[in-house]
């Protein structure tokens, strides 16, 4: 074997990014630091798109431990267990700090009976054709009496919240603490506050009948693969997973078929957990439907339970 040809096959053994740079701790730190700007820059298109005043806003300094500004509550508990030796800064303190948000978060959304969650890019704003369409589709959600959920952002977020109260219904935000301050929309009437990332997850599930889920990027996409796991395990049914815009998802469906699927890694039926439209009025008519399948089951599941308590015995 040639020098060259064993040179150019030990180069192709060694870990690399997807951009085939070496996978050395520095490279990391340098792409972990790009990758954050590109979040504060998405949002800041966002805003520009919309025609927003670009300065930051923050929400609620509650938020935030003021001596450790810099880093989130996020951070904090993935990674720094305990900062000062205080009570308030151990993970026996942040059991009951995502306790509290849980209770908050549940309290606020108490009165929400049913709820469609959006998502998608941050980037867009309006005249765009996936803004514009998400905007549509929220208004016609909204006046069929679902609440819209979305992140509280600029973009598809600001999008569907416009949308809702154009619809005369609830618009709702869970906004999350980031390194950087950020503006929520103003479409929101419900604007809720999270520290944590898992906690905010919970909240965009619980409430929601459906996802619909235009072309957006990590965030996006952790959304869209979360519900998947939840309704291939069996912890949601009749849950659409709607993907707004074909053509921007027809590259991830692909893959999963030529690839996830040929390995074995996934099954044929689990394709037909995602529904793919262009049309505002499709995507309302299969929320609709589904909502009455949820309740059906629903009633059918509880029945034994309710049967039980009506004789006296234990749920």
């Amino acid at each position: 074997m040639s020098g060259p040809t064993r040179s150019r096959r030990r180069a192709a053994a060694k870990a690399h990014t997807a951009t085939g740079k070496a996978a050395k701790p520095s490279v990391l730190v340098s792409a972990g630091a790009r990758a954050l700007e590109g979040v504060r820059e998405r949002e800041r298109i966002g805003n520009a798109r919309a025609k927003r005043p670009a300065e930051p806003l923050r929400v609620d300094d509650t938020l935030r431990d003021l001596e450790f500004s810099n880093i989130t509550e996020d951070e904090k508990l993935l990674r720094y267990p305990c900062l000062e030796p205080g009570f308030t800064h151990t993970d026996t303190w942040r059991v009951l700090r995502i306790m509290g948000e849980f209770i908050e978060g549940f309290d606020r959304l108490a009165t929400v009976e049913k709820a469609v969650t959006i998502f998608g890019s941050a980037r867009v704003g309006p005249g765009d054709p996936h803004y514009e369409a998400a905007s549509d589709v929220a208004r016609r959600l909204a006046a069929a009496g679902f609440a819209i959920i979305t992140g509280g952002g600029p973009g598809i977020m600001e999008a569907a919240n416009r949308g809702a109260r154009a619809g005369g219904g609830r618009s709702i935000g869970c906004n999350i603490e980031l390194p950087f301050e950020q503006r929520p929309n103003p479409y929101i009437d419900t604007l809720i506050q999270f520290r944590y990332f898992a906690i905010r997850k919970t909240m965009f599930v619980k409430y929601a009948s459906a996802f619909l889920i235009f072309p957006g990027g990590f965030g996006t996409l952790d959304e869209l693969f979360e519900a998947l796991v939840l309704i291939q395990t069996g912890k949601l049914y009749h849950f659409p997973v709607i993907l707004f815009g074909e053509r921007y998802w027809d590259g991830l469906i692909g893959w999963l078929k030529s690839r996830v699927l040929r390995e074995g890694k996934i099954s044929e039926a689990d394709f037909d957990l995602m529904i793919l439209t262009d049309d505002p009025a499709e995507a309302v008519r299969v929320v609709l439907a589904a909502h009455k399948s949820q309740m059906a089951t629903a009633d059918e599941r509880l029945a034994p339970v309710r049967r039980r308590r009506r004789r006296g015995g234990r749920a």
